[in-house]
C-alpha cells in the first residue's frame, strides 16, 4: 500500500488494515517488541556483516544468553540471516535481510526525532 503522509493522517483515524484484517503497525510492533530486539537491529544497521562478539561489544549490558535468544528470534522472524563458516576457528556472521534493511527508514525517522527532542 502506498500512501502519502497526509493520506495516512486521514486514514489512520478510521484504522488501517491489511487485506487479512490486521493492523500493519501492530504486526511490526509484535515482531520487534522486547528490550533488545530494537537495539540489536539498530546496531546491525551499522554493519554489512557482524559477528556475535562485535554485537556484544556494542551492547555491553546484554547477556550472552539474551543476545543469542534475540538473534535466534530475529532470524526466525526474517529480519536477519545467520551464516556459519566451518573454518578453523569456526565463526558465525549475521546480516540484515531485505526485510531487515527495510527498517532503515524507520530508524532514520527515529534518529530525527531523537535529535529534535534530546536536550
Amino acid at each position: 500500500m502506498n500512501m502519502t503522509f497526509e493520506e495516512y493522517k486521514i486514514k489512520v483515524k478510521d484504522g488501517i488494515m491489511t487485506n487479512d484484517g490486521k493492523c500493519p503497525v501492530t504486526y511490526l510492533l509484535d515482531k520487534i517488541q522486547g528490550k533488545w530486539k530494537n537495539h540489536v537491529l539498530y546496531e546491525m544497521c551499522i554493519y554489512e556483516n557482524v559477528r556475535f562478539g562485535q554485537l556484544k561489544k556494542d551492547l555491553p549490558d546484554i547477556t550472552n544468553t539474551m543476545l543469542t535468544q534475540t538473534l535466534r528470534e530475529l532470524e526466525e522472524d526474517g529480519f536477519i540471516t545467520r551464516k556459519q563458516f566451518n573454518e578453523i576457528p569456526p565463526h558465525v556472521e549475521y546480516s540484515l535481510t531485505e526485510m531487515g534493511k527495510d527498517l532503515l527508514p524507520i530508524f532514520y525517522e527515529m534518529t530525527k526525532w531523537g535529535f529534535k527532542y534530546t536536550k
